[in-house]
Order: structure tokens, then sequence, then C-alpha cells
């Protein structure tokens, strides 16, 4: 099946409208439902879950410190659209097939809130899982302006429920990013990446079977997913007409567990201002953007001197990153189309800022602990991947108990081949170093005996983050503060395959002593 490019145009999530606003809160309803939407002009329409019944979900928007409360009510039918691995922990045949439970990435959220992957429910609320079951979530939005989203977290099934469309854009405003005068309006324009194969009547496919399976189970979880297309707002390939003026656009890769590593092919810059969790001090200037899984990028594109170009948006992020095959550039090598065919409706007054404004930077010798957590490759029972943290399962004792106001480094030792994007709920950390180290000597000895000079992190990573790359055969350390909520939440990679078996962790807040 091939279908063209540049054939439809981008889509841009609506603003959700809330049922009830006060000077106290706002409340809103999302309903998870099962649509039928058309993702191509040449494909089928395709049979989809999304919040309020659309893929993307509708953008939620709210003001710093704005109190939210939100119902978010499961609608699905019985039935999965996809297959599912009863071996899958978390999955388990006496389950329901059709679980939810919404997770707000980056948010600083109470533990009840916060989508706790045990913490799932069915249609209708009729049954729920053994932790935290809460109907209506509060989100207390503490925080300066961002980009954050919100998608499922069911445990065991997180990787099909986000495939099947179940993730939107979530954006924190506040003064200070208004008074930086940033391309807004129609002028900013959000863009969740993600990538999908169809079966030729325009259904879903995903793989029933790991690549050279061995195994005697089926259907089987598999190692990670790559599709042979690239969506992007809902639309395969898309195009979008601009004016040529500047845009701003935050990036969002909600894919499974492709990495995304974006140029644009009329070899201009991006102005990146921001990461996942706010401005950075200062814009940079780049030819390439590396997404990792969940990851967030707010740049700005300027397309003044393009009256009339096409402009294509492209992928050069090896599939199995880093070290596996390069990208179709016919394919999943391309991501969409920027044309600049508007007219201008008005002079340009936006700024591409000189300076954001200061990041309070932490420093080692703050942190009251340091701690040192193995990102392992094993084989399960059957002969499959099994990706760990530090050795251990879901269900093993917790074992990382930071204290309320504490801080922490956090050092992910990373002995295999994967780069895993690991992300820590509630709060935000800063990245110290990244260090090459000898990983058969480690897997012997399990000492560290360094191979490489300490790496900064780039200068897209100088920022306040939520989810951090890990490459391989490096020690990436972090330094972490925690606040402002004592309970229980998780960390785990987000590539999602991994996530929904075992390399998740929950970790536990404790009071202040």
């Amino acid at each position: 099946m091939k279908l063209g490019k540049f054939k439809d145009l981008l889509p841009i999530p609506p603003v959700l409208k809330p049922k009830w606003k006060s000077d106290d809160y706002t409340y809103y309803e999302v309903s998870m439902k099962e649509s039928k939407q058309s993702l191509h002009s040449d494909l089928l329409a395709t049979m989809l879950w999304g919040y309020e019944g659309i893929y993307p979900g509708p953008t939620i928007e709210v003001n710093s410190g704005e109190r939210l409360f939100v119902k978010w009510k499961n609608e699905l039918p019985d039935n999965h659209l996809l297959p599912i691995d009863h071996t899958v922990h978390g999955a388990e045949k006496e389950k329901p097939d059709v679980r939810t439970v919404v997770h707000l990435h980056g948010g600083r959220t109470e533990p009840a809130s916060d989508g706790y992957p045990d913490a799932w429910f069915t249609k209708g609320f009729t049954e729920k899982g053994p932790y935290f079951q809460k109907e209506i979530y509060e989100y207390a939005n503490q925080q300066t302006a961002r980009t954050l989203w919100y998608h499922d977290h069911a445990i065991g099934l997180t990787r099909l429920n986000i495939y099947a469309g179940l993730a939107g854009f979530y954006l924190i405003r506040d003064r200070h990013e208004h008074l930086l005068n940033l391309p807004s309006g129609p002028f900013e324009v959000p863009l969740l990446l993600q990538d999908r194969t169809f079966h030729e009547d325009g259904s879903l496919s995903y793989p029933v079977q790991p690549e050279n399976n061995t195994s005697s189970i089926y259907p089987s979880i598999i190692p990670s997913f790559f599709g042979n297309t690239i969506v992007v707002n809902g639309k395969i390939w898309p195009y979008h007409e601009v004016e040529p003026r500047k845009y701003r656009f935050r990036i969002l890769n909600a894919a499974n567990a492709r990495f995304f590593r974006l140029t644009l092919d009329s070899g201009q810059l991006f102005f990146q201002i921001g990461t996942e969790s706010g401005f950075l001090e200062r814009p940079i200037g780049v030819k390439s953007l590396l997404l990792a899984p969940a990851e967030r990028l707010d740049v700005i594109i300027d397309f003044s001197n393009m009256v009339g170009k096409s402009i294509i948006l492209k992928n050069n992020a090896p599939t199995h990153f880093p070290i596996g095959d390069p990208v179709n550039p016919e394919t999943t090598g391309i991501v969409m189309e920027f044309r600049v065919t508007q007219p201008l409706s008005g002079i340009d007054t936006s700024t591409i800022p000189f300076y954001m404004g200061p990041i309070k930077w932490l420093q080692p010798n703050s942190a009251h602990m340091q701690r040192f957590l193995e990102l392992s490759e094993e084989k399960d029972q059957y002969g499959r991947s099994l990706f760990l943290l530090d050795k251990k399962r879901w269900d093993d004792p917790i074992s990382e108990n930071p204290r309320l106001g504490s801080i922490e480094i956090w050092n992910f030792i990373n002995t295999n081949d994967d780069d895993h994007p690991i992300h820590v709920h509630l709060v935000q950390f800063q990245i110290l170093k990244r260090q090459a180290f000898d990983v058969d000597y480690y897997k012997k000895t399990k000492q560290v005996r360094f191979s490489g000079p300490r790496l900064r992190p780039e200068p897209c990573e100088r920022g306040w983050k939520d989810t951090v790359r890990c490459p391989p055969g490096h020690i990436t350390s972090v330094i972490i503060p925690f606040f402002p909520n004592t309970g229980q939440y998780v960390w785990h990679c987000h590539m999602l395959e991994h996530e929904d078996y075992e390399m998740m962790r929950p970790y536990r807040i404790l009071p202040t002593q």
C-alpha cells in the first residue's frame, strides 16, 4: 500500500472548553470514545480511540496556578482494538481487556491524580484497579509556562492504548510567556508526532509476534514498535500552509519507540526556546532537533524569506536509536511539509527573545544522596527481551524512597544497546553529565571504569527536563529536587513496549524527618 505525500492539510487539535469555570476552579469532563477517523485521503477511515472521540485529543490550555478538576470517563467498548499479550504483568486474563487511567506527563500532581498504572478503571467506572481509585482528578498547575501532554498509563496496556490514539497536549500559560512576545494564536502550532502501520482496509496494524520469535506465546509483546508511516496531529505526511513570518511549534514525540531527528530540507535553522519543562535561558539556533519518545521541544521557525517555497520537515534518526537501520527516505524519513503560500495577514511583530530568563542551576554538592541504577536487558522465561530498572520488576519492594524537600543525583547505568528515555513522575530535573564506561567490566565486577570524558548535556537539554535520553554504554546523571508532594509515584523508560513489560518501578516520597 503506497500513500501519497502532502495530500492532506495538517489538522490543529481543538482547545477543550470547560464544563464550568469560576474564580476558584475550572471543571472539565473528558470522555474516551471509539470512532472512525480519516488519517489520509487515500486510506479508508481508521477505527481509533480518542479523548472526546478524536485523535489526538483536544488541547487543554490552563493558566499557571489555575486549579483544574477533570472527570476522565471511559466510554470505550469492551473489546480492545489491538492484540493483548496476557503474559505481561498487569494484563492477565482475569483483568478486563479495556482499562484506562490518565497521566498528565510533566505535571506536579498529587498521587491520587497522577495516573498511577494500577489505578485503572473500566467503562462507567464499574471495575477499578487496586490503587488510588479516583473519578475526578485535580491538577493544581503550580508550574511556569511549558508543554505537557496527557496520555493513557494503564499497566500492561499503555503501548496499545496510546497506539490506539489516547494522547493529547496540555499547555500551561503564564504572564512571563506573554511578555516574551512569541508567535501566538494561529502562529503557534502543536505538532504531535507518531508512527503507524495500516492494513489495506485502513485499520491499525500492530505486530502480534517479535521478529525471529521462538516462544509459544501468541499474541506476544514485541521489544519495540516502529511504524512505516509518520502521522502528525492525526494525518499521515500532512502539509501546513504558513505565512512568510515567524511561527512557534510545540513539538511532541508521542511515538511508542521511534526517535525523531528533525531537519528542514531548506537548510534553515530551528530556534529552540524551550525544553519540555519550560524555557531555556537563551534561544539556540540549530540545524537539527533530536526527540526521544515523550520529549517535547519549543521552537520557532522563521519563514519570512521563503515566500512561495515548500519546505519538507525530515527525520534521519535510525530506526532503533542509536544503532538501528537508517530510515527509509521515502517514508519514515519524511514528516510533513510547510508551504509558504499564505499572504501576510499583518506585520509580524513577534520576536525571538534574546533572553528568556534565569534558570536556578542545581549544584552536585547540594545533593543529599546519589543512586546508581542499572538499565539492563535480560531474557524472560520464553526467551524474549526483558528490560529492567536496577534488575528489579514492578512488584519488587520499593527501593527508591527520597525525602520530601531533598535533592538527589540519579545515575542511570545503561548496559544494553538501546537509548532509553527515562521519565520520573511528579518531578523535574537537570542533566549533569553523561560519561562512557566499560560495560563488560561493569557486568563482571559491578564496578564502574570510565572509558571516556565527561560530556555536558547538549545545548538543547540545558534546562528543566522530565525525560532524559540515556545512551548505551554511558552513565547519565541527573539531579532531582523532590517536591511538592509525598506519596507513591513511578519512574520508567518511555519506550512503551519497555514500560509495559517491567521497565517501570514505583518510588515513594517520604515526609521530612
